[in-house]
């Protein structure tokens, strides 16, 4: 429950710091970026040429940096199977059309949740081993 409480504050944080800059395809989750069209190849837009100049291009992609606060640290510190693991899903689907936000917001609770139960039970299994060898 944790995990997902973590998840929520950030997701909320993220959602505020993104409603405040100017609308734009992409979404800050933390310090990643998440694309909300991920099939549109444009890197750049082809402008009018100053001075009949040929192949002048401008470039059209956002680079901005964005600091990881310590709520977002310490859940992506404790979860970093997860959200590698979350990192192929969403690349994958991206590769499908599915936007990267969406894919995000759906499959980082579950794969987070399946992380923090799979912790939780290698260190029940591994303190019942001990109480075991303990009593004996």
């Amino acid at each position: 429950m944790v995990g997902l409480i973590l998840f929520s504050g950030e997701s909320y944080e993220s959602w505020r710091m993104n409603r405040v800059a100017a609308p734009n395809r992409y979404f800050w989750w933390s310090s990643i970026r998440l694309d909300s069209n991920p099939l549109d190849k444009h890197f750049f837009v082809i402008t009018t040429c100053k001075n009949s100049e040929e192949n002048c291009f401008e470039f059209n992609r956002p680079f901005m940096t964005v600091e990881a606060g310590w709520l977002a640290k310490s859940l992506m510190y404790s979860a970093i199977p997860a959200f590698l693991a979350g990192a192929v899903v969403v690349g994958g689907l991206s590769l499908l059309g599915v936007s990267q936000v969406l894919s995000f917001m759906v499959s980082m609770p579950v794969l987070i949740f399946a992380w923090y139960y799979f912790a939780g039970r290698l260190i029940d299994r591994w303190k019942f081993k001990r109480s075991l060898r303990m009593s004996s």
